[in-house]
């Protein structure tokens, strides 16, 4: 554990550090997000996080080969997580021109299959399904490079949906990178075997990346992670879960047992969709609601969770802690159910629900924020543009 918690600060550290250099590189090319009509900042805010987090992952994994214990991990550990980075470098580098040269959505979705299809090519897919009773499920190659392909693009999209306010994006994959990571560490103790896994390193160092570029990115924002951001942690999500299903049998945990272990069993399938059940909703209300009303899926809006949340009184940190709340409850509380199954972890679900409950729908009825984002004076806002400038 104290490994991966070097893993985890190097993430942090490297991932801090370079947001620094990148800003002012988006700020020296022109890459800036500018002010439109569906968007909540009010200022341009340069790009290119995506690229100090990517130097984080990367600092991150060539430090964990040179650890006591985690270069003891055998040549599959690393080479899976290999793997992943250069996928996550390939879709890192379709955001950054992205960010540059705004591509048109099939063009980023074709890069994103691109991403897919080399992860299949170098092993790291779906193998076979869990089942009870350690029982499998063998899939077809063909079905299972597409569920593999499909799962990577729909983990891209729901996080680059997502990432609509200062903080949302990295908050959350952060929180579900550190619930995967809680769970496949166990789940590798459960079946006694080496506790050097791919999933566990990839997540401990996502977790550092979110948690080190976040402290750039929380309201009001210096830096934006961008598509290369966004679509970077995506994948990396995608992939630690991809890395982990098929390495154990189906086995039940010592604090479960019959048929309460079946969601333990499945849960490296289940957990990625449930770590981002929040953006999936998302992404899901919002094509739905687009081509309803006629448009493309990919036509931008300003319907999302988000501008909802900031309609119905929150402020803007709120609202991004609200959503944060909900993917911790939501992650957390699927791996703790499917690990321990008694009245104290029941309990504490029910007090953290009810909490969240009422933050989301209770506190903006009672104490609605005096100002806005919108309503600063005009000097701030200048002070923030000479700042940026």
């Amino acid at each position: 554990m104290r490994e991966y918690l070097t893993v985890f600060v190097v993430a942090v550290t490297v991932t801090y550090l370079l947001a620094v250099l990148a800003r002012e590189v988006a700020l020296r090319f022109g890459a800036v997000a500018k002010v439109r009509d569906r968007d909540v900042h009010e200022i341009p805010i340069p790009y290119f996080g995506g690229i100090a987090m990517y130097g984080g992952l990367v600092a991150a994994y060539f430090v964990a080969r040179e650890l006591p214990f985690l270069s003891t991990a055998g040549d599959q550990v690393f080479s899976d997580a290999g793997v992943v980075l250069v996928a996550g470098g390939m879709v890192c580098a379709l955001g950054v021109l992205d960010d540059l040269l705004e591509l048109d959505a099939l063009t980023k979705l074709g890069g994103q299959l691109l991403a897919g299809a080399f992860l299949v090519l170098n092993g790291v897919q779906f193998y076979y399904l869990p089942l009870p009773g350690n029982g499998a499920f063998a899939i077809d190659p063909a079905q299972a490079a597409l569920a593999t392909v499909f799962l990577v693009v729909a983990t891209v999209n729901a996080v680059n949906f997502v990432d609509g306010l200062d903080g949302l994006a990295a908050g959350v994959v952060g929180l579900g990178a550190v619930a995967f990571f809680l769970f496949s560490y166990r789940l590798a103790s459960v079946n006694e075997e080496s506790l050097a896994i791919t999933a566990a390193l990839l997540c401990a160092a996502l977790a550092g990346a979110c948690v080190g570029f976040v402290s750039h990115n929380f309201h009001p924002a210096s830096m934006f992670m961008g598509d290369s951001g966004s679509m970077l942690i995506g994948l990396v999500l995608a992939g630690s879960a991809l890395t982990l299903t098929g390495n154990f049998p189906a086995v039940a945990f010592n604090e479960s047992g019959g048929d309460k272990a079946f969601l333990a069993v499945l849960l490296p399938i289940l957990l990625p969709i449930s770590i981002l059940v929040v953006p999936f909703a998302d992404l899901v209300l919002a094509v739905v609601r687009r081509v309803l009303r006629g448009q493309s899926p990919f036509a931008p809006d300003k319907r999302h969770l988000h501008h909802r949340l900031l309609e119905y009184g929150h402020s803007h940190r709120r609202a991004v802690l609200v959503m944060w709340l909900w993917a911790a409850f939501i992650a957390l509380g699927v791996v703790a159910v499917s690990l321990y199954q008694n009245r104290v972890v029941a309990v504490g679900l029910g007090l953290w629900f009810a909490a969240t409950v009422v933050l989301t729908l209770v506190v903006p009825r009672v104490d609605r924020p005096t100002w806005s984002h919108s309503e600063e004076e005009p000097a701030t806002r200048q002070e923030r543009v000479a700042h940026l400038g």
